[in-house]
């Protein structure tokens, strides 16, 4: 029986945060969120086994919030169903632990929810720590070109919001089981606003929740090429799961054409300017690309 269905909504919202790592902008999250809770509002840190003194940190410093603390990391999108199966809202805000919530953006966020009951999910506005906007919302899905008609008459124009700020409901997270588990880092928010829609909720977005988001700050130690096969994997991981295997034979395909025809024009040009680091990152990305997307 599903866990995450089991809990009845005691409490008005629930933000969940999954942290692995980032002790000092864990800690300005909560210091931003904790001015605007409201007295039926609670928050959830699930610590992926960090090695820097998150899990202390939050323990000590922030009695009211609930931690749980993994001895190993479990990945994003299983530590989130964790946090949200001990969650007691009817509304559960998933929020990356590199973030800052802007002045009103809770109210905001909630009133946007109960306003527009027919939304299943929705993202927040996202902003660069100088306060420059950050892109948040995608109307097609990976490979979508390939896919259209597969795709076709889902609910909404929004095909998915990043997962760095995610309002549901908890009846939809329970109608679909909650993250697919399979996803370690990288793509969980992707599939999961498509399985969303695929049980008929339209995904919304909330342009006056404004939050600040500094990005990639758990991957910030492990180089860039281990950064981009965590990403391939995530990406076939989402084709395997949504498209037939003609439209996966077409797509692979594409990337391979792509990763060669870019490799003829970049090979030459980094070896006359070698010491290029952007030349450089893209021969690797599509040499990368090229093997990832070979026969497998």
């Amino acid at each position: 029986m599903n866990k995450i269905a089991q809990k009845q909504p005691l409490v008005r919202l629930s933000i969940v945060i999954v942290s692995y790592n980032t002790l000092d902008l864990l800690r300005d999250c909560l210091l931003s969120i904790l001015p605007q809770l409201g007295s039926r509002d609670e928050v959830i840190v699930v610590d992926n086994a960090s090695s820097d003194g998150s899990a202390d940190m939050v323990a000590n410093q922030f009695e009211n919030v609930t931690l749980i603390a993994n001895n190993e990391n479990l990945g994003f999108g299983k530590a989130n169903n964790l946090g949200i199966a001990s969650a007691k809202g009817d509304l559960i805000w998933l929020l990356n632990p590199d973030t800052r919530l802007m002045p009103a953006s809770l109210d905001n966020a909630v009133g946007f929810m109960a306003a527009n009951p027919s939304m299943g999910m929705a993202g927040t506005a996202l902003i660069y720590p100088d306060g420059s906007p950050q892109s948040s919302v995608e109307r097609r899905y990976p490979g979508h070109r390939y896919a259209r008609q597969m795709l076709g008459g889902l609910p909404g124009t929004i095909a998915w919001v990043m997962g760095a700020s995610i309002l549901a409901r908890r009846e939809v997270l329970a109608a679909v089981g909650g993250f697919d588990e399979r996803f370690f880092l990288y793509g969980e928010e992707v599939d999961l606003c498509l399985m969303v829609r695929k049980k008929g909720w339209p995904i919304g977005f909330i342009a006056d929740s404004v939050v600040g988001h500094h990005g990639g700050k758990s991957e910030r130690h492990n180089s860039q090429t281990v950064v981009m096969e965590k990403k391939f994997k995530a990406e076939m991981l989402f084709y395997r799961k949504h498209y037939s295997t003609a439209i996966i034979r077409r797509i692979k395909r594409k990337n391979r054409i792509q990763a060669a025809w870019r490799l003829m024009t970049l090979i030459p040009l980094s070896r006359l300017r070698p010491g290029d680091r952007k030349i450089a990152a893209k021969c690797d990305y599509y040499r990368l690309s090229w093997r990832f997307f070979g026969d497998r």
